[in-house]
């Protein structure tokens, strides 16, 4: 059995796009951040600290060149207690780690030891101990010189990053947040308009008092809007009971004079068929500008199929072959579904006459397929062209053997479309492989728990 063809849909929401560009716009934002802090604050402090360590290195030194071995004792002593720096006599047996992980440090240590002598060593660490070590020579004695590590205030590559990430983090959470805030009042105005689409046109107001001007003027013209579709739409329903009383009224008294005065029996008759056909497409004409409020419920399929079939089937040249199964419910409203397949079988019979014999054959069949139940309707007839096909579900229209034929308001095929989007549903018409036309509707299928 054939099936609707579904349209699928892919693309990011307004929300996410929102806070795609926005994270996008905050992460180059710190990248960018983090590159001017680092070249133009972070970079030269560092060089300035160095200038500074290699300046406080060559007075250490001169000064322990030009003082006596006492006074050199209780110079190393107030250097150790005062400024955190202690220096001890360097052994060949030393072992040490050359300072610099970083690119930075690196830069650093070049620094030092451009300005302290190529002979100068800086490490990281020294015989196991951590700290800023600087090797120097004071003539043919070489020394360690040790200094609190915390005078570069290097940072690793890593505590950037976690810095990084953080910066991040917050920032994303910010983005998150004003684009949920831009997105809300147009995801309220997509909804509200969802339900005027569907024809509740005050299910859902929107706020006329929110802060923001442009989104208060669009509410407000936008509830303006729906107040205006709904009067609209009571004065079309009003103007419908109207037209069905106006019009039927005189109709029926019509006929009752033809009968009473019309001597001639063909006559007559001729006459009363042509006011059950203006009666007829006045009924035509009133279910499709039917207002689109149903109330929707569980509807047993065979139910509805017995009581639209039975009046097609006193004609003999008329057969129907019914696969639906019992069970079968469908989420439908049970006047409108009834509409529905009486307008499907009365354009069957019109139209759907074998070309071999003039009998009209259709055929019922109704399947279940992800939750949904395919219903389709189909003749045996000799179908219609490929242009008259894209044409069939516009009010009044009606191909070339419709307009020879019989004499219909060319709306039973826009009804039954109209009636399906009214409860969910989706309707399609097309020729058959094998010959005639079907029609193919997809309900919602109902579930009905067992009684006990």
């Amino acid at each position: 059995m054939a099936e609707i063809p579904v349209e699928s849909k892919t693309g990011l929401s307004l929300f996410w796009r929102t806070f795609a560009l926005l994270s996008l716009l905050i992460f180059c934002s710190a990248l960018a951040w983090l590159q001017l802090l680092r070249t133009q604050e972070y970079e030269p402090r560092m060089l300035r600290n160095a200038h500074q360590i290699a300046s406080v290195v060559n007075l250490i030194r001169t000064a322990l060149m030009h003082t006596d071995e006492i006074a050199r004792v209780s110079l190393l002593k107030m250097l150790a207690d005062e400024e955190d720096v202690s220096i001890s006599t360097r052994e060949p047996s030393d072992s040490f780690e050359p300072f610099g992980q970083s690119e930075l440090e690196v830069l650093i240590g070049k620094e030092l030891v451009k300005r302290l002598g190529q002979s100068t060593i800086i490490a990281s660490k020294v015989n196991g101990s951590t700290g800023l070590w600087v090797g120097f020579q004071i003539e043919k004695d070489s020394y360690w010189l040790l200094m609190d590590p915390d005078r570069l205030n290097t940072v690793s590559g890593s505590t950037w990053l976690v810095w990084l990430l953080t910066a991040c983090a917050f920032s994303l959470a910010g983005a998150a947040l004003i684009a949920r805030l831009i997105n809300r009042p147009l995801r309220q105005l997509s909804v509200a308009a969802s339900r005027v689409r569907d024809g509740n046109f005050t299910a859902s107001p929107l706020d006329e008092h929110v802060t923001t001007s442009e989104i208060r003027e669009v509410n407000i013209g936008f509830n303006r809007m729906a107040e205006r579709l709904a009067k609209i739409e009571q004065e079309r329903a009003l103007m419908l009971a109207g037209i069905s009383h106006d019009l039927r009224t005189p109709l029926a008294r019509l006929r009752l004079e033809t009968e009473l005065s019309v001597s001639d029996e063909q006559a007559r008759a001729y006459m009363a068929a042509d006011i059950e056909q203006l009666d007829a497409i006045i009924d035509k004409f009133l279910d499709y500008a039917r207002p689109g409020n149903l109330k929707m419920e569980p509807v047993l399929l065979t139910q509805i199929i017995s009581g639209c079939v039975a009046p097609f089937l006193k004609r003999d040249n008329f057969e129907v072959h019914i696969d639906v199964a019992c069970d079968l419910f469908v989420e439908a409203e049970h006047v409108e579904l009834s509409r529905v397949l009486s307008n499907l079988l009365e354009n069957t019979r019109r139209y759907g006459q074998s070309p071999n014999d003039g009998i009209t054959r259709v055929d019922l069949v109704a399947r279940v397929h992800e939750g949904w139940v395919l219903f389709r309707v189909r003749d045996h007839g000799a179908g219609v062209t490929d242009d008259a096909l894209k044409n069939l579900t516009q009010p009044f229209y009606r191909g070339d053997t419709a307009r020879t034929s019989a004499t219909g308001s060319g709306l039973g095929l826009a009804i039954v479309e109209r009636s399906m989007q009214r409860m969910g549903g989706t309707f399609s018409v097309f020729n058959n492989a094998n010959g005639g036309l079907m029609a193919l509707m997809k309900f919602k299928q109902a579930h009905i728990p067992p009684q006990s």
